[in-house]
């Protein structure tokens, strides 16, 4: 939940939290708890009491006011809305350099969805995830980063203006793998097709998939392989494609 008075964002959920303090506990302003977290956080307040954070235990009731969810799990700490960096020349170059792939979300909309692709990307170590600045993407919320289970302390994520523009720059440059539910080419050919380059993974939205102008600009069409002939259900929530894909993606480094 976004405080638009003080530009905050509520961060909740004790994976997201812990994750937080553990990796970015300079980005708390302030910070509530319940009673029953007083002791799992205790070895913060030292820190944030030296950078006169406010630290102050509150019943359950606050911190679901300060959320805006009854899932906040005890504690709740308040960072400045974060900024998402715009994916520049330098960044991509740096990507061909090193050999880093990346994930390209192609207006996936739902915050849940977007935290779900956000923790199967830490956890699988892929660290580079780009959404376009579309009113139709879900950008950082606090659900993002409750569902992210403090992955979004792992991952980079950049903005772009235009997703084609992107998909033309790279080519040649990173092996660009489109999903879409009427591909032939299966997932587990990510590898063998990857011609020893970066990839660039792009999941389409909920309800449509990855548009026709992405399609057209991907160097293969990938389908995550489902069940016979009289399966009913053709495809998987954009964000359990999401850890197929990228478990596939996990065998070019390995």
């Amino acid at each position: 939940m976004k405080n638009k008075f003080t530009n905050e964002l509520a961060v909740c959920g004790i994976a997201a939290v812990s994750a937080l303090v553990k990796k970015s506990s300079n980005k708390i302003r302030r910070f509530y708890y319940t009673d029953e977290r007083k002791k799992a956080f205790s070895g913060l307040f030292k820190e944030l009491a030296s950078r006169k954070v406010p630290y102050n235990m509150v019943e359950s009731e606050e911190l679901e006011k300060l959320s805006g969810t009854v899932h906040h799990q005890g504690v709740v700490a308040m960072i400045e809305q974060p900024e998402i960096p715009p994916l520049t020349t330098d960044i991509t170059d740096e990507w061909l350099h090193t050999h880093q792939s990346a994930l390209l979300l192609d207006r996936v909309g739902n915050a849940n969805n977007l935290g779900a692709i956000v923790r199967s990307a830490a956890f699988f170590g892929f660290k580079n995830i780009i959404i376009p600045l579309d009113e139709a993407q879900s950008s950082i919320t606090t659900s993002s980063y409750r569902v992210a289970q403090g992955g979004m302390e792992y991952v980079n994520v950049y903005s772009i203006k235009s997703i084609t523009k992107l998909l033309t720059s790279m080519k040649g440059k990173m092996k660009r793998f489109g999903t879409a539910v009427d591909a032939k080419t299966p997932v587990s050919d990510i590898e063998k097709l990857s011609d020893k380059k970066p990839v660039l993974i792009i999941l389409g939205n909920e309800e449509h998939g990855i548009s026709r102008e992405v399609k057209e600009n991907c160097d293969e069409l990938i389908i995550i392989p489902f069940g016979g002939e009289e399966q009913e259900i053709e495809s998987l929530n954009v964000a359990q494609a999401a850890s197929i894909v990228l478990y596939e993606c996990r065998k070019l480094t390995v």
